[in-house]
């Protein structure tokens, strides 16, 4: 159930876990003119331009699926969280209880020999109580339970959201779900890279039912009917692009309507094995699914249904067992990713205790690490692109004054969230003991998850935050209409000190830019100031909108990733839109420092370049990346941002800007004949 944590957000990147500047050790990396090449010509390629030599020197880590800034940032974060929790298990007399919760759950993941004696004993009782199911009706309660420590969401997902009509509210959810590789493509298509993949999940779930005491051949024929039921679910999932768009998502109904959709499911034994709080209404993200998804249920032996719980529950474990369970589980890792070598274990139980327990990690990291300096600097530079954005839409030529005064509206009603919440998530009900690793980890997610089924007809709590304070990150929500930044993000290449405000509004100030352009990107514009799914926009602005959009969307479905395989310009529509719109911003707010500048200190050179210049240059160094093929491929099918290159070479070719700063003439590459302007 943690997987269907309702976050309706759209974030800069993948979530990864970061340090902060004021932290021990090494310093973090940041922005420098010895990354540039200066043997391309900026306006054939400005990323090879302001990345070339970083891409020479670098090299991706063998742990590693990709080496970028966020991945650097990552590898410093963790050595940070790593020192906090150490002192923290040291067990000392005296311990706070925040430290003993938190040092007694890492402590407890470092304890491999212990795991490696233990097999998979920490599972038995579950797998015990999914085995004596005597019927199917019996099985949805075990379903339920799976889903509550999992995290697993055999079949399909459950949790709280916000009602998509009545924002201020919290309502029941269920959606499609039930899949172990990443996406519903994976089972459908027949080219020999995703056909590969098949059949590695075959023989990771061929060896993961062999260690668990079934004959290879017993353990083949489970893997078999596990990708039968996953491949049936999958042909009736809604692919990731049609889910982008949140009035797809939007079907509300009765919990007795939802019931007749799918009786083989019997949600009512799923909800009340749940603990649910009692409900009438319910939002149904793909109904179509459960219709089909129950003739699945309906023609499945109960045998066949228990082999696929059973397994959904040991994927979910896997890493945490004993070491043939984590190799097996590294394997399947590697022909998803080409990562070459697993994490040292320190680095995954860093990882684990930031997602179980991040609240009470993140309260120690704060205090080692964030002030109130980094967090007023954070909101002048919000209220400064919160007035270009402003401006950008007043200045709109295809825009009508009607839904420029509602964008307007909308755009002043944004909540700032910035550094880390203002109340911490209590986690003193949560038992951890030392030597108890699947134990700990289960009661973590249990808590998690039945916090979640608790909000169910309960008010929205606008203070809760969608990410842990060491995040180097930031997401926009259009259910809460508010834009997020943990502290974590500030930090080079993002935000440094002692840099210019040229490199550091390409850096911070974009990010920034780019969270706001996703309140009125196509998913974004949908939600009006309270994040209730309206649609706010006269007819006749919406379709311009609609034209600009296509124009993006066409653009970067033009772009290659990697070999042949092109990006997909709808499924990244939203973070191209607003990696656009964020990069106009951000210069716009910057040209406004400099004009407000009397000692004409912000528009002198820095070692030979304008400020226009090293604002895009900071913005390049931001997106300098190298990333595995296999990893590639992932991406490019199940991850909505584009790749580094195209989110710098997309972007200035469609900007002006680029060109007079940098002179580019007509024709050349970094010069779009026909660009694209939403924002």
């Amino acid at each position: 159930m943690r997987l269907f944590r309702f976050l309706p957000a759209v974030l800069l990147l993948s979530i990864v876990p970061v340090f902060s500047q004021n932290a021990p050790g090494k310093a973090a990396p940041g922005f420098s003119v010895d990354n540039i090449d200066k043997s391309i010509d900026p306006c054939v390629d400005f990323y090879q331009y302001a990345c070339g030599n970083w891409l020479k020197t670098s090299e991706i880590p063998p742990d590693q699926s990709s080496w970028a800034s966020f991945v650097e940032l990552d590898e410093r974060n963790i050595a940070t969280l790593r020192d906090i929790l150490e002192k923290a298990a040291a067990n000392q007399p005296g311990r706070s209880a925040i430290d003993a919760k938190i040092g007694d759950f890492y402590s407890s993941c470092m304890e491999e020999k212990t795991a490696n004696a233990k097999g998979l004993d920490p599972l038995r009782p579950e797998l015990e109580r999914i085995a004596s199911a005597k019927d199917k009706t019996a099985l949805a309660a075990e379903i339920a339970r799976v889903q509550l420590v999992g995290p697993a969401n055999p079949l399909f997902g459950f949790g709280s959201s916000p009602d998509l009509h009545h924002a201020g509210e919290q309502i029941a959810f269920i959606d499609q779900g039930g899949l172990s590789l990443p996406d519903r493509d994976n089972y459908l298509k027949d080219d020999a890279h995703t056909a590969d993949l098949r059949k590695h999940l075959l023989d990771y779930i061929t060896e993961v039912f062999t260690l668990g005491g079934q004959s290879p051949a017993q353990a083949a024929d489970s893997a078999q009917t596990i990708l039968r039921i996953e491949t049936a679910l999958a042909k009736v999932s809604m692919d990731r692009t049609e889910r982008r768009d949140p009035r797809k998502r939007d079907h509300k109904m009765t919990r007795e309507e939802a019931l007749a959709l799918a009786p083989d499911f019997h949600l009512d034994t799923f909800f009340t094995a749940s603990g649910t709080p009692a409900f009438t209404e319910l939002n149904v993200s793909n109904p179509e699914f459960f219709k089909q998804a129950n003739a699945v249920v309906q023609s499945e032996s109960l045998d066949s249904l228990k082999t696929y719980v059973s397994w959904q529950l040991m994927r979910g474990a896997a890493p945490w067992l004993s070491q043939p369970f984590v190799d097996a589980s590294f394997k399947m890792r590697q022909a998803l990713t080409g990562q070459k070598e697993i994490q040292a274990r320190w680095k995954r139980c860093v990882d684990l205790t930031d997602r179980e327990l991040g609240e009470a990690l993140g309260q120690r990291y704060v205090e080692q690490t964030f002030g109130s300096e980094g967090k007023q600097r954070m909101l002048k530079m919000v209220d400064a692109l919160e007035k270009s954005l402003d401006e950008d839409i007043q200045g709109l030529p295809w825009m009508t004054e009607e839904t420029k005064k509602q964008a307007k509206l909308k755009l002043d009603a944004i909540r700032n969230k910035i550094g880390y919440p203002d109340q911490w998530r209590d986690y003193s009900s949560v038992q951890v003991v030392r030597g108890d690793l699947v134990g700990n980890y289960q009661r973590a997610t249990e808590f998690e998850s039945k916090r979640e089924i608790a909000k169910i007809g309960q008010p929205v709590d606008r203070k809760e935050w969608g990410m842990t304070p060491p995040t180097v990150n930031a997401y926009y929500s259009g259910s809460y209409n508010e834009i997020v930044f943990p502290a974590g993000i500030l930090q080079p290449p993002f935000f440094d000190k002692s840099m210019d405000d040229a490199v550091n509004f390409g850096g911070i100030g974009l990010v920034i830019g780019h969270e706001l352009t996703h309140g009125f990107d196509d998913q974004g514009r949908k939600f009006d100031p309270e994040g209730n799914l309206r649609d706010w926009w006269t007819a006749e602005d919406g379709k311009e909108f609609e034209k600009r959009a296509t124009c993006v969307a066409d653009e970067y479905s033009g772009f290659v990733a990697v070999d042949d395989l092109k990006l997909n310009g709808r499924l990244t529509l939203g973070e191209n839109t607003a990696d656009n719109g964020g990069a106009r911003i951000a210069l716009m707010a910057l040209e406004h420092m400099m004009a407000d500048d009397k000692t004409g200190k912000e528009s002198a050179k820095i070692d030979g370049y304008t400020p226009e210049q090293r604002y895009f240059l900071g913005f390049g160094r931001v997106w300098c990346e190298k990333r595995r093929p296999e990893f590639e491929r992932l991406m490019v099918t199940t991850n909505p941002h584009s790749p580094g290159r195209w989110r710098v070479n997309g972007v200035v070719q469609n900007m002006p800007e680029f060109q007079k700063a940098w002179g580019c003439k007509a024709g050349q590459p970094m010069v779009s004949a026909n660009s694209c302007h939403v924002w």
